[in-house]
């Protein structure tokens, strides 16, 4: 074999072996053709321009796309009468700055629909404290909200309380997270916790949605303009990959919360439960695939979590 031959092998055959590679991603990432369909349900939010209520949305209005390929959309329901249990948590960390902004909450909690359950958690050293477990004694649970300790502890991460929280859950209808947080890892550190996109892939597993409403701590890490970005940057970012609401007013906090959960509200009353067909999933477990909706209707915003868990063999 000549010298030039020599020199082209090597090049040509790390070229195949990228190539080998690209494709068993490719073929991992996208559903096999052929694969029997199965139906999957996901919650999604229509809304209006700036948190007003949507005009009427029907199921042939509505568009889905995995990867390149449009699925058939078989399930369109309003997640009212009937359908509209919801099991709300409401997750408020011990070092939020939150004190003039109780009364806000209480009367969130109050005003919430007799087929809504709402819990109301305490976040400190990566768990919760069960202050009131799931409830629609509105009244109970509300008297129940109370300002926090302050005290950072140890090893302190909203992550981990979130998914703690996460176990607490049961039963059908929508699961729904409110989390009273700046977003801060202080356990992990910022950026890129691990514990950001881990929560995201729990949540988007267990099809739970989680909305932020960003507060303050009192600590060094928030008097850090990096660090307080950071943490709203890890609370978007959560919201946005599960379908939820993010809520800031600055870098502190709000001096009035209702507004923020008056939108909220909003949100909880204009919900869908979408069903579509997809490839089923070649891995035993299942796995997340990303999915995306549109409609042709003027003036309509619809959100959802970035992917939805898709059944195994």
């Amino acid at each position: 074999m000549s010298n030039y031959l020599k020199m082209l092998r090597f090049p040509l055959l790390v070229f195949f072996v990228i190539l080998a590679a690209v494709a068993v991603c490719s073929a991992n990432a996208a559903p096999q053709a052929g694969a029997s369909n199965v139906p999957v349900t996901t919650v999604v939010t229509v809304l209006g321009p700036n948190y007003t209520a949507p005009p009427a949305v029907g199921k042939t209005d509505v568009v889905v796309h995995t990867g390149d390929r449009r699925a058939d959309v078989v399930g369109w329901d309003a997640a009212q009468g009937e359908k509209s249990a919801l099991q709300l948590a409401i997750v408020i960390d011990e070092l939020s700055n939150i004190g003039n902004q109780l009364d806000d909450i209480r009367k969130f909690v109050q005003s919430q629909s007799k087929e809504t359950s709402v819990g109301l958690f305490y976040a400190q050293n990566g768990i919760t404290q069960v202050v009131a477990p799931f409830s629609t004694d509105h009244d109970a649970v509300a008297k129940k909200v109370r300002i926090t300790s302050g005290y950072p502890g140890a090893s302190t991460s909203i992550y981990l309380s979130l998914m703690d929280v996460m176990k607490k859950f049961s039963g059908g209808g929508r699961h729904e997270i409110l989390v009273i947080a700046d977003g801060i890892d202080r356990f992990r550190g910022d950026p890129f916790s691990p514990d950001v996109p881990l929560t995201i892939e729990k949540a988007q597993k267990a099809g739970i949605m989680i909305h932020t409403l960003y507060a303050r701590g009192p600590d060094r890490f928030a008097r850090n303009l990096f660090r307080s970005n950071y943490g709203q940057s890890n609370l978007a970012q959560m919201t946005d990959e599960t379908g939820g609401e993010s809520f800031f007013q600055g870098l502190d906090t709000p001096i009035s919360f209702a507004p923020f959960l008056e939108q909220l509200d909003m949100v909880l009353h204009n919900q869908y439960f979408l069903t579509f067909t997809t490839p089923r999933s070649s891995k035993k477990g299942g796995e997340l695939r990303g999915f995306r909706t549109s409609t042709e209707q003027r003036n309509v915003e619809i959100s959802h979590a970035r992917d939805v868990l898709v059944p195994g063999r």
